[in-house]
């Protein structure tokens, strides 16, 4: 994709694509099954979203992710986080 497409999507959502590429890339070989681990990407995930997310989502973020152990994907906690 050309820079312009990035530069479009930074401009409609605010968010800077090279942090979502950051993200991304260390989602790669993340431990879904390891709460800390689960935690930081949900607060990342978050901060980039500019959407705080309280204690009580978090929470159950974290424990249906953990009990389902499958490798996330960006869009998949974006959604999470946007139920709250």
């Amino acid at each position: 994709m050309d820079n312009g497409f990035f530069k479009n999507v930074e401009k409609k959502t605010g968010v800077n694509m090279k942090d979502i590429f950051d993200l991304a890339n260390s989602l790669q070989n993340a431990n879904f099954k390891d709460e800390k681990t689960v935690r930081n990407v949900i607060k990342r995930v978050s901060e980039i979203a500019n959407k705080p997310v309280n204690q009580e989502t978090e929470d159950k973020i974290v424990q249906s992710i953990i009990a389902d152990g499958k490798q996330l994907d960006i869009n998949t906690i974006s959604k999470m986080i946007n139920k709250k």
